[in-house]
């Protein structure tokens, strides 16, 4: 198939088209390169700048590529930008995504594999989180996901634009040519490994007092390879779906910090700082129905692997991808 990944030069999106062209799809990456990495696209897939809140751009890199799908991964994702620019999740992660929609149905491009979250449950009051699980998102960030999966749900009834719609936390680790490199960066063990690298002082814990085992927060880590797997048995998909992905388990802060320190062989200096705002103490996805129905189960368990395959990518690449 040919496949047109929208944020193809990003952490998740990248590794999705080097595994879309290991199995033989052809891909056209179209990114504006805001977040992403001209670097991190691999050689074999062809690579558009544009903007999708640019309609005309958007409608015209459809056209060209004649895609048999579309994979979205182009959207930003700060939790604590979103409570502070609301306007701008909502501009970027529903209206242009629109535009994509639009654009899709106006070239007869009819199938859709969503990169969502699992942000849009908020604070879920059962674990693990499943499908059915109440959508209640206490961010906009989550908020501006949940609406394009409303809005997906829509074009399906009446365009017919069948879409595979993928829930899950935090992606981690790294494949043996892409890895993570955000420009400002928030997720756990990248910031950790920063700290074995010499690149910073210290990582910080946010709350030692939850209610857990260690007092750290608990979340599910699902390695890169996993995602992309998701992403691609996602194509086989006839009919419209949603499904949560999870390990079935999870992972501390203290549990992370321990674990860079094994496979690093570095010391890792913490300072201990309050709790932030709606940081719950366990979140955990179920995807038992993504197992049954597409065949999908994560290959990498252990959480030192997915550590080990960070610390490779971020050893080779001290300074990402330099760009």
């Amino acid at each position: 198939m040919h496949i047109l990944v929208t944020g193809g030069a990003g952490y998740i999106g990248s590794v999705c088209v080097e595994q879309l062209l290991q199995t033989g799809h052809k891909v056209t990456v179209f990114d504006n390169l805001s977040e992403g990495h001209r670097s991190a696209v691999s050689p074999g897939a062809q690579l558009v700048i544009g903007d999708l809140q640019d309609r005309s751009a958007i409608s015209a890199a459809v056209a060209h590529a004649k895609p048999d799908a579309v994979m979205h991964f182009a959207a930003n994702a700060l939790v604590g930008e979103s409570m502070l620019n609301p306007s701008k999740y909502f501009r970027n992660n529903v209206a242009a995504g629109v535009n994509l929609l639009d654009a899709m149905v106006e070239n007869g491009v009819l199938k859709f594999i969503f990169s969502s979250t699992c942000a849009t449950f908020g604070l879920p009051d059962q674990l693990p989180i499943d499908e059915q699980t109440p959508q209640l998102p206490i961010n906009p960030y989550g908020e501006s996901k949940l609406i394009f999966e409303k809005i997906l749900r829509w074009y399906d009834e009446v365009h017919g634009l069948k879409f595979v719609a993928l829930r899950y936390f935090n992606a981690a680790g790294a494949s043996e040519c892409f890895g993570e490199d955000h420009r400002i960066e928030t997720h756990l063990i990248p910031n950790v490994l920063k700290v074995a690298l010499g690149q910073k002082s210290h990582v910080d814990i946010f709350g030692t007092d939850y209610p857990t085992p260690d007092g750290t927060c608990i979340r599910d880590y699902i390695h890169i390879l996993d995602l992309a797997q998701a992403h691609i048995l996602a194509l086989n998909s006839a009919q419209s779906a949603r499904y949560n992905l999870g390990t079935g388990g999870g992972t501390s802060v203290r549990e992370i910090i321990a674990c860079c320190e094994r496979v690093s062989g570095k010391p890792i200096r913490v300072v201990e700082s309050p709790r932030r705002p709606g940081d719950p103490a366990r979140l955990i996805a179920a995807s038992a129905k993504v197992q049954r129905e597409l065949g999908w189960s994560p290959r990498f368990q252990s959480i030192d692997a997915i550590v080990q395959s960070a610390w490779n990518w971020h050893v080779r690449h001290p300074n990402g991808y330099g760009d």
